[in-house]
């Protein structure tokens, strides 16, 4: 029963999936916009035993190591550079982080047997018929598939064709984050420095593979703007006037986002999807229970991919009752960790100066950094993770 499965995305969630799909006879397609695989990105990080007994049971683990980061301390400085507080590798990249187009690339090479792999497409209309999905392409001629899979971020095409528009499924978190590459002339050598103003933060991190470069990373507390995603000139202007003024190093990090010819830019916002699936459509990754930043994405989307796969296979294909229970074991985890996502901003750019002071005061003690790492560690697991025994001839229905 829905042998075939189309997956949208081919960043974290969706090789994840086609992986564990492959394990027990299913026949994964997966479809991605971009024109081929994405290198670089920033980092991100697992912490605690689900992530880990996830990645053991996948295989990736030894090979995620071996592409390591060195850890993203940060350190937040005065306007003079003072340091005002460090947070430690451990607290902002948890147990293992790695860069996100090194763990896509690795994913991508353990889900390639037996996967096919569409990039440079998208899915421009779902529609279903009696046996499953009849999906249109912007390319390629249409097809049917027995599920569809939409694992394509917090602004998911699948949800917007088949649960309606994005705005009655994502929420404004009140902060805006800007990333962008530049030429490393503040000599970071090691994580990342950080400057607060009430309501924004400016920082400039080390590039974890190319000695010269570096990464900027600004946010700032705004109302939900009035945006168009594709205008990379629009995006670098809000960012001028919302940093207009600050000091430290931020003029010449703005002129920095003058020549920059990639910007990353989005709403801290979160996914509240009502229900994971309709029909013979689902969810997975921060399509469904998402948050932009802070909200351990990848490492919830890891578990849920791992999850999907399991409950199809153990509902041999039988997409109701797998979506039922896979959306019953995952909710209440997704929501724990989707929490971090509406605290990130506040974290890292608080709206008042009091509010820096407090926060660099309480995390200068030891005893509660970690406490919070503790915490994390805590958010992160699954006390019932389910062990899905793999098939030996993996066939299905």
């Amino acid at each position: 029963m829905n042998r075939t499965v189309l997956v949208s995305g081919a960043s974290i969630a969706g090789p994840a999936l086609a992986y564990w799909l492959r394990q027990y006879g299913f026949e994964p397609t997966v479809v991605e916009l971009a024109p081929a695989l994405r290198g670089g990105g920033q980092a991100v990080d697992f912490r605690g035993e689900t992530h880990f007994t996830v990645l053991e049971r996948m295989g990736v683990l030894p090979e995620l190591r071996r592409v390591r980061t060195e850890g993203s301390p940060i350190r937040f400085v005065d306007e003079a550079g003072r340091t005002l507080l460090h947070l430690p590798s451990d607290f902002a990249g948890g147990d293992l982080e790695v860069l996100r187009g090194d763990l896509a690339k690795v994913l991508y090479e353990h889900s390639l047997p037996g996967t096919e792999y569409v990039f440079g497409d998208t899915i421009t209309a779902l529609t279903e018929t009696a046996s499953g999905v009849r999906a249109e392409f912007r390319h390629a001629a249409p097809r049917e598939f027995g599920l569809v899979i939409g694992a394509d971020g917090l602004h998911s095409q699948v949800r917007r064709l088949v649960f309606g528009p994005e705005e009655n499924h994502v929420r404004h978190l009140g902060y805006y984050v800007a990333v962008w590459e530049l030429a490393d002339t503040l000599g970071v050598t090691h994580g990342s420095i950080a400057h607060n103003a009430p309501g924004r933060m400016a920082s400039v991190g080390a590039d974890h593979r190319h000695r010269g470069r570096a990464g900027a990373m600004f946010m700032f507390a705004s109302p939900r703007l009035d945006l168009d995603r594709r205008d990379t000139g629009q995006h670098k202007r809000l960012v001028d006037e919302a940093f207009s003024g600050m000091g430290w190093e931020v003029p010449r990090l703005l002129r920095s986002l003058d020549e920059a010819p990639e910007l990353y830019f989005d709403s801290i916002s979160r996914a509240d999807v009502r229900s994971w699936s309709k029909g013979r459509v689902g969810l997975v990754g921060d399509a469904a229970c998402g948050a932009t930043v802070g909200g351990m994405g990848t490492g919830c989307a890891m578990v849920a991919a791992y999850v999907l796969a399991g409950e199809l296979a153990r509902a041999e294909g039988d997409h109701r009752a797998a979506f039922a229970r896979y959306e019953s074991r995952l909710r209440a985890y997704a929501t724990g960790c989707q929490r971090g996502g509406g605290r990130v901003g506040k974290f890292l750019a608080p709206r008042t100066r009091a509010g820096a002071r407090f926060r660099n005061g309480l995390l200068s003690r030891r005893l509660c950094m970690d406490a919070m790492i503790r915490v994390g560690k805590k958010v992160s697991g699954i006390g019932d993770l389910p062990d899905y025994a793999v098939p030996t001839e993996g066939a299905v229905g």
